[in-house]
């Protein structure tokens, strides 16, 4: 998709930037000032970020595909004869804490390449 300076956006390599939380024009700048704090611009290319809010996708994409592992676990561990209460204590519930913590920062980039490479950005709506 072309942006308002002419170039062409490609949406499969922001995306692949985002998830290596990096910037979704240049792929070298970071995306992130801490765990999940955006930073406003590029520290390499300049290009503005700031306005790249992802809002309740994040969410709701990280709670569905946490959802799908910890379900698939659990009927493995049923199917296995492994599902008594307290191994769902001991494994399922470190596991719905880690994986989301571990995938939030990728899938928060991922959803920034991807309204970055369609021009989706809160700047249109003022």
């Amino acid at each position: 998709m072309p942006s308002s300076s002419g170039e062409t956006r490609k949406t499969w390599p922001a995306i692949w930037n985002g998830i290596k939380c990096r910037c979704p024009r240049c792929g070298e700048g970071w995306l992130f000032h801490h765990y999940l704090e955006q930073v406003d611009q590029c520290a390499v290319c300049g290009e503005p970020l700031a306005n790249y809010r992802v809002g309740l996708i994040l969410p709701l994409l990280v709670i569905t595909v946490v959802g799908h592992i910890i379900g698939f676990v659990m009927l493995e561990m049923e199917l296995r004869g492994a599902g008594s209460p307290l191994v769902y204590i001991y494994v399922l519930v470190p596991l719905a804490i880690i994986i989301p913590l571990a995938i939030l920062p990728s899938s928060k980039g991922a959803i920034i390449g991807l309204l970055w490479a369609n021009g989706w950005s809160d700047e249109q709506d003022r």
